[in-house]
């Protein structure tokens, strides 16, 4: 992973997040982008599309 400032994009939050208590996401051309939706100036990470989709099958 690496950080990195994000510039405009199409950040989305899970519908079951409450508030400012969650992660958004973004999609890249090769990578995802998350960010602390408190935070969203605070950095970015930048996670290979792969990566993320292991992520995602493992919280399931």
């Amino acid at each position: 992973m690496t950080v990195h400032e994000a510039g405009r994009r199409d950040w989305r939050t899970s519908s079951y997040s409450a508030g400012n208590d969650c992660v958004e996401v973004a999609r890249q051309a090769t990578d995802v982008l998350v960010r602390d939706s408190k935070n969203p100036r605070g950095g970015t990470l930048s996670v290979r599309t792969a990566g993320w989709l292991a992520f995602l099958r493992t919280l399931r």
